[in-house]
């Protein structure tokens, strides 16, 4: 293994805080602007959309694009960290049978412990950690919880049996191959492999743009969070997402990865902080069209995402350490 890690000790840690609150603060402001009706649900809309279909999409074109290839994208790590994606969602969906939810049901719940904010929080608290590198992983499991969970959900959340669920998965994969973060990380990859250098004017424009997917991203994922609420019977099984996606999920990744696979402590830092992200709104989205368990995953997505400001920087810190175990 290689030898970075990143420093452990009482000023790492302020350190840490210090740079994740107020990446967190942002959600909180949208939050706030939500619920004092400062910005209607059409705005928030608007703005989590040129986000999500322009500035994200110009960043990781960008820094994808910048980066050999061997650098950034690591199969092993891509297998690994989807293995462990798939590991959280098939024993969070089976807990959820074990305690007498249905099949549409669990599997909402399978994929809001699988699903992660990968690609609204994991830049802007990962970059100033890990530097550009992180693009490769942030694309990667972009690829894993979008892509892959995002198809399995849709068949096992349908309702009815078979054809029902092969065509929603069908529609699934077939948005994919139009979606802007997806297309770009793809242009970057090409990019990348015929080692093509952008002019400076069109760098500067994907660096200017790029540059505001983090706070648009942030408030747009705020002012989401606004519009949910978590009653009090729901929140049991909000407490269990939020153990499953920040706490299962992140240490699975890091068993996998640092100890079955004995990757480089790079791959290792950066795929545990990945999956260390809170609950991807995304999963409510997928729940809500398949009237499955919605409320529960909505709960889920509120309640990750608030104790995320002070898990994520208590396991980067905790990552600090030596990855591999004598």
């Amino acid at each position: 293994m290689d030898s970075f890690a990143l420093p452990r000790n009482k000023a790492c840690m302020i350190g840490f805080l210090s740079l994740c609150l107020p990446i967190f603060a942002v959600v909180a402001v949208g939050l706030l602007a939500a619920r004092l009706k400062l910005v209607s649900a059409a705005v928030v809309v608007a703005i989590g959309t040129f986000s999500f279909n322009v500035a994200l999409p110009a960043m990781l074109l960008r820094l994808v694009g910048s980066q050999p290839l061997a650098e950034s994208f690591q199969p092993e790590w891509f297998q690994g960290y989807l293995g462990a994606c798939l590991g959280i969602f098939g024993l969070s969906m089976a807990f959820a049978l074990l305690r007498g939810h249905g099949r549409q049901q669990s599997a909402a719940l399978g994929a809001a412990a699988a699903m992660g904010n990968v690609g609204y929080l994991a830049p802007p608290l990962l970059l100033p950690i890990l530097g550009e590198r992180v693009a490769g992983p942030v694309a990667m499991s972009i690829m894993a919880e979008v892509a892959v969970i995002v198809a399995l959900g849709s068949v096992l959340m349908a309702p009815g049996k078979g054809r029902a669920g092969l065509r929603t998965m069908g529609l699934g994969l077939l948005g994919l191959t139009r979606n802007p973060v997806i297309l770009s990380i793809v242009g970057g990859c090409a990019l990348a492999w015929y080692a093509v250098t952008l002019p400076l004017p069109v760098e500067r424009f994907l660096t200017f743009l790029g540059n505001a997917a983090g706070p648009t991203a942030l408030f747009a994922l705020g002012g989401t969070l606004g519009q949910m609420r978590a009653q009090g019977r729901v929140l049991a099984m909000a407490a269990g997402l939020t153990l499953a996606k920040l706490v299962a999920y992140p240490a699975l990744v890091w068993l996998v990865l640092s100890q079955v696979l004995e990757l480089d402590s790079f791959w290792v830092v950066s795929g545990t902080l990945l999956a260390a992200m809170p609950t991807a709104t995304n999963a409510f989205v997928l729940a809500q069209r398949n009237d499955a368990a919605a409320e529960e995953v909505s709960a889920g997505v509120l309640v990750s995402t608030l104790m995320a400001a002070l898990l994520f920087p208590a396991t980067a810190w905790l990552l600090s350490a030596p990855v591999a175990v004598p």
